[in-house]
C-alpha cells in the first residue's frame, strides 16, 4: 500500500474530539440549522421539507428528520462511538480497497469502528415494513472481499493485531436460513435493531463497560492478549461439582465476563435468565465502593467454561493440609472473552466498571465450571427464590427452557406454553413480533396471559404429573408437533387478522393487540376449531394449512366487527378489566360470530348472556331511579322555587301535568289518616314529566344544566336537546322481570348519571 492511499485512507477516520463533535449530528433523528430570520435560505430551506423548530431574536432554529437509511446508519455509528471505539469513519464515503493489484476496487462501509483490540466493519440495512430481507448478494461478495479488506486494515495498522468481524446491521429487516448460513461461513454476526436497542439500554445503565458484553458477543472463546489469568485459589466440592474460590480484581473478571441477560441480543445462546441491570442500582453500589469506601464480603457466582476436551488448569501447592478435601494452588482462567458467565451478582460487578478501584481492589468469587446451561438457569432461580422476586414473564420464559425434558406432563406442558409465547413474540414472522414481553423486555402483551390462553383453551387438553386425562385438539404426547402446530396456527389466522386490519393493529393502545385481546380471540378460535372437529369438516390429523382455510371465512366476520367497532364499544371492553374483562372480550367476539353463523357451538355463550343481563337490569334501574329522584326531582324543584318563589308548582309545572298530579296526590290522601304521611302533588311526577316541565322554563332556568355535554349547538333546539331523558324513560318503563338491558343501554345510562352526577 502506497504511503498516498494510506494517508488518504486514515484521513477518513475520525478520533477524539472530531468523534465527539461528529456525536452531536449524528446521534438526533434529525439534521438542525439555524438560519438567520432575513436570509432568503430560510424560506428556501422551509419549502424543501424544514420544519421550524424555535425563532431567536436574529436566527430561527430549522430541523428535518433524516432519511430512514441515514437515521439508522447513524444510529448504528452512535452506537459504537458510545460504546469506546476509538476509530471511526467520518461518514458514509469510506472506502475501502480489497484488492492490492488494484486499488480502485474497493468495499464501501457503512461503519468503520476499531479501537485497540478489534476491527469492525458494519453494514447498516433497513426498510419500513417488517420482513425477511435478501442478502445473498452482498454476503457473497463480502466472502470474496474479506481478506483483501483484512489485508488493507493490517497495511493501515501495522504495528497492532487487531480482531475481525464483519457486522450485517438491520432494522425491520430478518434474516433467512441461508443468509444466516452466509453470514457464519464469513464468520460474521447478525445484529437486529433489538439487539442494537439492547446495546444502548445496556450502555445507558453501564456506560462504557457495555463494551465487554459486546467484545464477549462478538469474539466468544477468542484469546484475550495480555490478560495475566493465574489466580490463588481454592478447589473444593460441592453438591457433585468442582468449584474454585478466589479473589479477583474486577477489570480482569469484567473482561471475560459475560451476563446471560434474556432478551433478542442473546436468542441464538438459550436458555438466558438474567434481568437486565438496574441503573439506579448501579449507581448505588458505585457510590457505596467509590465514596463510602463500602465493600461486599458476599461472593458472586460465575461458571467457567473451559475449552473444549480440556480441564482447568490448577496448579496444586506443595503445601496442603492433609485429609483436607479442599485444595490450594494457582487457578489459570481461561484467557478468552465470555469464558465466564455471571450466574449471581451482575450489579456487585458492574459496579465496580467505573470505578477508580477496579484494578486495585478485589472481589470473592465462586466459580463452578463448564456447568449445563439449564443448571445455570436453575442455580439462579435458587439464588434468587428468597431475594428479589424474578418478575412473571422472565419466570415464565425460563420455564422453556428448564422443564421441556422434564418426566411430568405438567412440567412439559408448560415448557410447551413458554415455547410458543417466545416464538410468537421473537419470531419476525410472527403477527406479534415485538409486541409480547420476553424476558424483561416489556410489550403490550404478557407471556402470562398467553400461557392463560393456552390453558383454558382446549389446545392442549388436561395431563397430571404422569398422565394425559384428555388428549388436546393439538397435544396428543408430542411437544414438538404440538409446539409446531400450535404456532402456525396461531401464525396464520392472527395474521390474516393482521393483514385486514393492519392500520389498526399498528396504532399504539389498539384493541386488538392487548391482553384480553389475544385472549378473547384465542378463546374464539378454540370454539372454531372445536366446531370442526365434531362436524368432521377437519381432523386432529389435518395439516394446519387445511384447518386455516376453513376458519377464514369466519374470521372474516371479526375483521368486520372491529371495522365496526364503535367508540363506545372500544370502550367499554378496554375498561373491563381482570378476568371479567377477559371473559367479556372473548363472549362478545362470540356473540358477533352468532350473528352470521349460528351453526357454531359457543361454549358458555347464553348462560353468560343471561346472567350479563340480569347485572345490567339491576344496575341500570338502580342507575335510573338515582337519577329521577335525585338529579332530576330535587334540582328542577330548586330552579323553580328559586324562579317562582312560592308559587313554584302552579307556575313551573304544565297544567296537564299540574292538574293529574294534584288529582291523584288527592286521591291518596283520601286514605291517610295522619296529615304527616300525606302525599305531594310533586312527588306523583313520573320521569318524562321532567322534560315538559324542563321545555317549559328551557331558555331561562334550564338550558345549561340539561344539554348534555357535546350537544350544545346541534340542530332541531331544545326538542332534540332533551332527548335523552325519552329514552330513559322508555327504558325505565320497560317490564324489569321481561326486558334486558343492554350493554349499549346501560353504557348510555352510566354516561347520563356521571354527567348529572358530575
Amino acid at each position: 500500500m502506497t504511503e498516498e492511499l494510506k494517508t488518504k485512507l486514515i484521513g477518513k477516520l475520525i478520533t477524539d474530539t472530531d468523534i465527539t463533535r461528529e456525536l452531536r449530528i449524528k446521534k438526533p433523528d434529525s439534521y438542525f440549522e439555524s438560519v438567520s430570520n432575513s436570509s432568503a435560505l430560510l424560506k428556501e430551506k422551509l419549502s424543501l421539507g424544514w420544519e421550524l423548530k424555535a425563532e431567536l431574536k436574529t436566527k430561527t432554529r430549522i430541523y428535518k428528520k433524516k432519511p430512514s437509511d441515514i437515521a439508522f446508519e447513524d444510529k448504528v455509528w452512535t452506537l459504537f462511538a458510545l460504546l469506546g471505539f476509538k476509530l471511526l469513519n467520518k461518514d458514509r464515503h469510506f472506502h475501502i480497497p480489497y484488492d492490492k493489484r488494484d486499488c480502485n476496487l474497493t468495499h464501501q462501509v457503512d461503519v468503520f469502528a476499531k479501537d485497540d483490540e478489534t476491527v469492525l466493519i458494519i453494514e447498516c440495512r433497513s426498510t419500513s415494513k417488517d420482513k425477511i430481507g435478501d442478502f445473498k448478494q452482498e454476503l457473497e461478495a463480502m466472502k470474496s472481499k474479506k481478506s483483501g479488506i483484512i489485508n488493507t486494515i493490517s497495511a493501515l495498522f501495522p504495528t497492532t493485531k487487531p480482531k475481525f468481524k464483519y457486522i450485517l446491521a438491520t432494522s425491520k429487516l430478518g434474516v433467512s436460513d441461508n443468509d444466516q448460513l452466509r453470514l457464519e461461513n464469513i464468520d460474521g454476526i447478525h445484529f437486529s435493531e433489538e439487539i442494537i436497542d439492547y446495546y444502548y439500554l445496556l450502555h445507558s445503565q453501564i456506560g462504557v463497560a457495555a463494551r465487554y458484553q459486546l467484545l464477549g458477543s462478538l469474539f466468544a472463546g477468542q484469546d484475550i492478549p495480555d490478560l495475566e489469568n493465574r489466580i490463588p485459589a481454592i478447589e473444593g466440592k460441592m453438591g457433585g461439582h468442582t468449584y474454585y474460590s478466589f479473589s479477583i480484581e474486577p477489570e480482569k473478571l469484567l473482561k471475560i465476563g459475560f451476563v446471560l441477560h434474556r432478551n433478542k441480543a442473546n436468542e441464538n445462546m438459550m436458555p438466558t435468565y438474567q434481568r437486565l441491570i438496574k441503573k439506579a442500582r448501579l449507581r448505588e453500589i458505585h457510590t457505596f465502593i467509590d465514596e463510602d469506601k463500602g465493600y461486599f464480603p458476599n461472593s458472586v457466582i460465575i461458571n467457567i467454561v473451559s475449552d473444549k476436551n480440556k480441564k482447568l488448569v490448577f496448579d496444586q501447592s506443595n503445601n496442603q493440609v492433609s485429609d483436607a478435601i479442599s485444595k490450594i494452588g494457582v487457578l489459570h482462567l481461561p484467557k478468552k472473552y465470555r469464558s465466564a458467565y455471571i450466574i449471581d451478582g451482575q450489579h456487585r460487578l458492574y459496579g465496580y466498571s467505573n470505578s477508580q478501584y477496579k484494578s486495585s481492589n478485589t472481589i470473592p468469587v465462586v466459580a463452578l465450571v463448564n456447568l449445563d446451561r439449564s443448571e445455570q438457569v436453575r442455580l439462579f432461580m435458587q439464588i434468587n427464590e428468597n431475594q428479589k422476586a424474578v418478575p412473571k414473564d422472565l419466570r415464565n420464559t425460563l420455564d422453556a427452557d428448564l422443564l421441556w425434558d422434564s418426566d411430568s406432563y405438567v412440567d412439559q406442558i408448560k415448557a410447551l406454553k413458554s415455547k410458543i409465547a417466545i416464538n410468537l413474540g421473537e419470531n419476525r414472522k410472527s403477527p406479534f413480533f415485538g409486541k409480547i414481553s420476553i424476558g424483561e423486555d416489556k410489550r403490550a402483551i404478557t407471556t402470562e396471559h398467553i400461557n392463560l390462553a393456552l390453558n383454558r383453551s382446549d389446545f392442549l387438553g388436561k395431563v397430571k404429573r404422569h398422565e394425559i386425562e384428555k388428549l388436546g385438539t393439538f397435544y396428543t404426547g408430542d411437544l414438538d408437533k404440538a409446539y409446531n402446530n400450535i404456532s402456525e396456527f396461531l401464525f396464520k389466522a392472527f395474521g390474516y387478522l393482521k393483514e385486514s386490519l393492519e392500520e389498526m393493529w399498528e396504532q399504539d393502545g389498539n384493541i386488538i393487540v392487548i391482553n384480553k385481546g389475544f385472549y378473547g380471540i384465542t378463546m374464539l378460535l378454540n370454539d372454531l376449531i372445536n366446531h370442526l372437529l365434531k362436524t368432521e369438516i377437519a381432523k386432529s390429523t389435518t395439516n394446519i394449512k387445511t384447518v386455516f382455510e376453513e376458519i377464514k371465512t369466519y374470521l372474516d366476520t371479526i375483521i368486520h366487527f372491529y371495522k365496526d367497532l364503535s367508540d363506545t364499544k372500544t370502550a367499554e371492553l378496554k375498561t373491563a378489566y381482570g378476568t371479567p374483562g377477559d371473559a367479556k372480550y372473548w363472549r362478545t367476539l362470540q356473540a358477533a360470530m352468532r350473528e352470521n353463523h349460528p351453526e357454531v357451538h359457543y361454549e358458555g355463550l347464553d348462560e353468560y348472556l343471561k346472567k350479563e343481563e340480569k347485572e345490567n337490569n339491576e344496575k341500570a334501574f338502580k342507575l335510573i331511579r338515582e337519577i329521577e329522584n335525585t338529579f332530576l326531582k330535587i334540582r328542577v324543584r330548586e330552579k323553580l322555587e328559586e324562579e317562582f318563589g312560592k308559587n313554584w308548582f302552579k307556575k313551573g309545572v304544565p297544567e296537564k301535568i299540574y292538574s293529574e298530579a294534584t288529582l291523584l296526590a288527592a286521591k291518596k290522601n283520601r286514605d291517610i289518616e295522619d296529615e304527616d304521611d300525606e302525599k305531594e302533588p310533586w312527588d306523583q311526577l313520573h320521569l318524562i314529566d321532567y322534560r315538559e316541565i324542563i321545555l317549559k322554563s328551557w331558555q331561562k332556568l334550564f338550558e345549561n344544566s340539561f344539554t348534555k355535554p357535546g350537544e350544545e349547538k346541534i340542530s332541531g333546539g331544545k326538542e332534540n336537546k332533551t332527548k335523552w331523558m325519552v329514552e330513559l324513560n322508555r327504558i325505565r318503563n320497560e317490564n324489569y322481570h321481561t326486558y334486558y338491558v343492554t350493554s349499549e343501554e346501560l353504557s348510555f345510562i352510566e354516561e347520563i348519571h356521571d354527567w348529572l352526577r358530575g
